[in-house]
């Protein structure tokens, strides 16, 4: 995708702030290495996300009890969560109900610094993530590791994280949207491996070159 940018639309970004979801590149290195905009960080008390007109980022909702997001949390640029994802879930889970949730792939980043606010880019290593559903909706949440970190960069695929931090990245998909009195529509089937990760990846990429290619004529 790099090679299709023409020079007038690389002036235009300087000039202009890009829009965080197709302006910035996923990079050359993907699925393997992935640049990633991270909207939340775990000292936000509310849950940020980016408005896909503007491209700013907005208050979603306060959060309504503790759960804070345990690291870096936001998704991965130029990818779409539609047919190719959903495909994925309906073969392995053997529900053919599920379908994409319309959305960027998640992605949640490991690592030991404290880094204080979100809307900014980080380069990441997928080393698995969680097959989540939301309802009928394939809502995967892919888990990495930050580029270069001196404590995370040891882990390759997600089998080798400490089962407790792993435990702590569940509880909080499962449960960060519970309201008072209703049950959660969340559930996570697998966990899956780096490999699979990279499958995901691949997939989300190719419905989002299918989304904006349908966009153009439409």
């Amino acid at each position: 995708m790099n090679k299709s940018i023409d020079p007038i639309g690389k002036l235009l970004g300087l000039r202009y702030k890009s829009h965080p979801w197709h302006g910035i590149e996923i990079g050359t290195g993907a699925p393997e290495i992935v640049t990633t905009f991270i909207e939340m960080v775990p000292s936000d008390t509310v849950k940020y996300e980016v408005d896909k007109t503007t491209g700013y980022l907005k208050i979603d909702r306060p959060q309504k009890f503790s759960n804070i997001v345990p690291a870096l949390y936001g998704f991965i640029p130029q990818t779409y969560c539609n047919e190719n994802v959903a495909d994925l879930d309906r073969q392995i889970l053997n529900r053919p109900e599920i379908v994409g949730d319309n959305d960027p792939l998640d992605i949640l980043v490991l690592t030991e610094k404290e880094i204080t606010h979100g809307d900014i880019i980080v380069k990441a290593t997928p080393i698995g993530g969680f097959r989540m559903v939301d309802g009928n909706e394939a809502d995967d949440k892919i888990i990495a590791v930050l580029y270069g970190d001196a404590l995370y960069e040891q882990y390759h695929d997600i089998s080798e994280v400490p089962e407790k931090i792993v435990d702590r990245l569940k509880h909080y998909f499962l449960t960060y949207k519970d309201m008072p009195g209703a049950k959660s529509k969340c559930e996570i089937t697998h966990i899956y491996s780096r490999t699979e990760s990279h499958d995901v990846i691949l997939r989300a990429m190719a419905d989002y070159k299918r989304f904006v290619e349908k966009s153009l004529f439409e």
